[in-house]
């Protein structure tokens, strides 16, 4: 079922991946707990943390830079598969809609 012919095919998921999506999701934590206490002027999701406007800041920016750092990791790990997926995407679309394959040039000047 995962492994639909009917879809077109998408990037697999690797241990490094997986990584930095797991630290995507620990800077918007940080973001979200950092960012809450403008809302309420204190510790809205955890009860004592943060406790000052230093901290708040802190806790965004940082939340704000791991999330930044992991997305571009993200980007680059997807970017190394590109070829793999190109074939495999080349051949869903060669299978499925002929109609729309694209033909390489002629080299007629030759």
């Amino acid at each position: 079922m995962l492994n639909s012919r009917l879809r077109p095919p998408r990037p697999r998921l690797t241990g490094r991946i997986l990584f930095y999506a797991l630290a995507d999701v620990f800077g918007l934590s940080c973001l979200a707990i950092g960012a809450s206490w403008f809302v309420e002027r204190k510790g809205a999701i955890l009860a004592n943390f943060p406790t000052s406007a230093v901290e708040a800041v802190a806790c965004t920016a940082g939340g704000l830079v791991v999330m930044f750092w992991a997305v571009a990791r993200i980007l680059r790990e997807l970017a190394k598969q590109s070829p793999e997926m190109k074939a495999k995407y080349d051949a869903y679309i060669a299978t499925h809609h002929p109609d729309k394959v694209h033909k390489q040039p002629d080299d007629a000047g030759s």
